[in-house]
């Protein structure tokens, strides 16, 4: 399904901005209509999209070798709403999501190092990857609704 990381990266960058509508949609329908509850399922849908896109940038950046400047920008973009398209599309014109997963050793004398050893290992199990990203995801998610929303009880 995620053939290259530009597939990958531009689905959680629009599903982060979809995301973002149904937060703010949220909190429009709580205003109007006095129903909190629009925010808990918007909210909490979009912490978990936010989530899946911070993942989903770091391993992107891992694997197509970003410096932190546009590793840093493609995180943060995920905080201003909508910024998560401009960003894919500045990344993809600029190159940084050109080429394939970096399933094999290219020669390269960075592919020895261990971090670009253990991501070909579970480029190469994508279920493994997907189901160590989930659950990361998942516990970081658990740990935030347990702390409470941004700005205590809204």
């Amino acid at each position: 399904m995620f053939r290259t990381p530009l597939t990958l990266f531009r689905t959680l960058a629009i599903a982060e901005a979809i995301s973002w509508t149904l937060l703010i949609g949220g909190v429009i329908v709580r205003a109007v209509a006095d129903l909190p509850l629009a925010v808990s399922i918007g909210g909490g849908i979009h912490g978990f999209v936010f989530l899946a896109y911070g993942a989903t940038a770091v391993l992107v950046a891992l694997n197509q070798r970003w410096g932190l400047g546009p590793t840093a920008l493609a995180v943060v973009s995920a905080v201003i709403p909508y910024a998560t398209i401009p960003t894919e599309i500045w990344l993809h014109r600029t190159g940084r999501l050109r080429g394939a997963w970096r399933l094999e050793d290219s020669g390269d004398p960075r592919d020895h190092r261990p971090l670009d050893r253990l991501l070909r290992f579970f480029l190469r199990r994508p279920w493994a990857l997907a189901l160590v990203l989930v659950a990361v995801v998942v516990v970081v998610f658990v740990v935030l609704l347990i702390v409470g929303p941004p700005g205590g009880k809204g």
